[in-house]
């Protein structure tokens, strides 16, 4: 598993844990799929900015695959 700081290691159709901005204090992460990569930049602290498949909007923790 990679971390979700890095842009290049995600790419639409993989299969990521993303926290979502209310979950952020809580942690609680929110499995999917991949649909649109939203933040531009190749590098984030805090995780890529990603749009699931399931219209779910969050900072991508985890790439499961």
């Amino acid at each position: 598993m990679m971390d979700g700081t890095q842009r290049k290691h995600i790419i639409p159709g993989a299969k990521v844990k993303i926290v979502q901005k209310p979950h952020q204090r809580t942690g609680q992460l929110t499995e999917g799929i991949v649909k649109d990569i939203l933040t531009s930049s190749p590098v984030h602290h805090r995780g890529i900015k990603v749009r699931l498949t399931d219209g779910t909007v969050g900072r991508v923790q985890e790439v499961i695959g």
